[in-house]
């Protein structure tokens, strides 16, 4: 999606209305800096103004995110064109999210040997050394935690029994074996057991 292109749509939309951004605001209960926002290309409307600020400007969804007003004739190809549009940028979102997963593992399981390592070779047996040793394992578990719920958000996992892709809670990502991107679950369709990939969009 262009957001530059949905916020000169949202602010033409607006002048057609004869509405200020302030009276637009004012209608939509937020504030003159979101309008602005959106209307500069910053930010998109969040989903639940969506359907109030189509119904003000007199648009729709499909229209407001293709940045556009749409012919009739143009309907299923330009929504088609948005589908696929969402999907790549999920797609995009959900790897991001499984690449900070990786990097907070990674920098926190390293952080976690040196301090560890450092802190035995340097200092006696004390007070201090358990300490260090404690600190250092409730960051690491920490960033643990962190890593397994950006797990959760990114994407999905498809049953390898009949297909059905959704979202696990974070208590079944917590104690589901796993081996790198499978995890062995019961799936919430079918009810089977088996190893279960991640995939990014559905």
């Amino acid at each position: 999606m262009d957001l530059i292109k949905i916020g000169k749509f949202i602010a033409s939309c607006r002048k057609e209305k004869k509405i200020t951004q302030e009276e637009l605001a004012e209608k939509l209960y937020i504030t003159d800096r979101a309008i602005s926002k959106w209307e500069r290309g910053l930010s998109l409307p969040d989903a639940d103004k969506m359907l109030d600020l189509c119904d003000i400007l007199d648009i729709n969804v499909n229209e407001l995110l293709n940045g556009e007003r749409i012919d009739m004739k143009d309907y299923p190809k330009k929504t088609e064109e948005l589908l696929i549009e969402m999907s790549k940028q999920e797609e995009m979102k959900n790897k991001e999210l499984l690449f900070s997963m990786w990097i907070i593992l990674v920098v926190s399981v390293l952080f976690y040997i040196e301090i560890i390592l450092l802190a035995v070779n340097t200092l006696e047996e004390g007070v201090l050394l358990g300490t260090i040793i404690c600190i250092s394992t409730i960051i690491f578990l920490i960033a643990g935690f962190i890593a397994l719920k950006f797990e959760v958000d990114a994407g999905y996992f498809e049953c390898s029994k009949c297909h059905h892709k959704y979202t696990p809670t974070y208590k079944q990502i917590l104690f589901a074996p796993h081996i790198v991107v499978f995890r062995y679950f019961k799936c919430p369709k079918c009810g089977k057991r088996s190893w279960n990939r991640k995939v990014m969009t559905k």
